[in-house]
């Protein structure tokens, strides 16, 4: 087992040079997250021993199961589920430094409330659901310049970029329209020149399609199944907010 999540991580490393060669990208602007939801702290340790920094979880519970094991090895931990706002005094307990699905402005608002009141901040992304899908959550893409605009105003967020997840079709054009729409609004956003607000991550891209992303303009790539295998719950699971 060990091997074999050290070669799956060889593997993506190597994928993620070969697509940055083909673009014409810096390899070191392009960070790898490791997916570590259902997976055990065992063997997210054998990634972290490989010299990983960089996981996140979909579930506070999991985050919190996992938080002592893990604790031992330097990393960062990112949030990359749907937060139910009820969790999010829970949340701040497990040492996240980033939640990269911020997605509704009553979420910011009690976020930024507690954060307060625990005088901290917190870094996040904006996610924008830009496959339309309604199974996805995420802002929608006519509403993600407002959403920012409006969380700008929270002195204790600080808005570091945009999060989606890719349309899962097998073909490539229509899940790279979904990245390339995520750039756009990038743009848009670095244009109003907003103050305090950041725009250098994108997070996008995952274990089917992170060249694609990379391609147009990834910075975070968040893989799971390609480094740990196939989880036993399906992905619709991580998209239920009453789960």
């Amino acid at each position: 087992m060990s091997e074999e999540i050290i070669r799956n991580i060889n593997t993506i490393l190597q994928r993620i040079d070969n697509a940055c060669a083909l673009n014409d990208r810096d390899k070191t602007e392009v960070k790898l997250l490791l997916a570590t939801k259902t997976v055990p702290a065992e063997r997210i340790k054998i990634a972290l021993e490989t010299g990983q920094t960089l996981i996140a979880e979909n579930k506070v519970q999991e985050l919190k199961e996992k938080y002592e094991a893990l604790s031992e090895i330097p990393h960062a931990n990112h949030f990359i589920g749907h937060l139910q706002t009820n969790k999010i005094k829970d949340l701040l307990k497990y040492n996240v430094s980033c939640i990269q699905s911020l997605d509704r402005f009553d979420l910011a608002e009690k976020l930024h409330q507690r954060l307060r009141l625990e005088n901290k901040t917190m870094e996040v992304l904006i996610q924008v659901n830009t496959s339309f899908e309604q199974s996805k959550f995420g802002v929608a893409p006519e509403g993600a310049i407002t959403l920012t605009q409006q969380v700008a105003q929270l002195s204790t967020l600080k808005i570091k970029g945009l999060m989606t997840i890719g349309l899962l079709s097998a073909e490539p054009e229509k899940v790279r329209q979904c990245f390339r729409l995520l750039k756009t609004i990038q743009q848009q956003i670095i244009a109003l020149g907003l103050p305090g607000v950041e725009m250098k991550e994108l997070s996008m891209g995952m274990s089917s399609d992170l060249e694609a992303a990379i391609a147009e303009g990834a910075t975070i790539v968040r893989i799971g199944t390609a480094i740990f295998g196939t989880r036993p719950t399906p992905d619709s699971y991580y998209w239920n907010e009453n789960k």
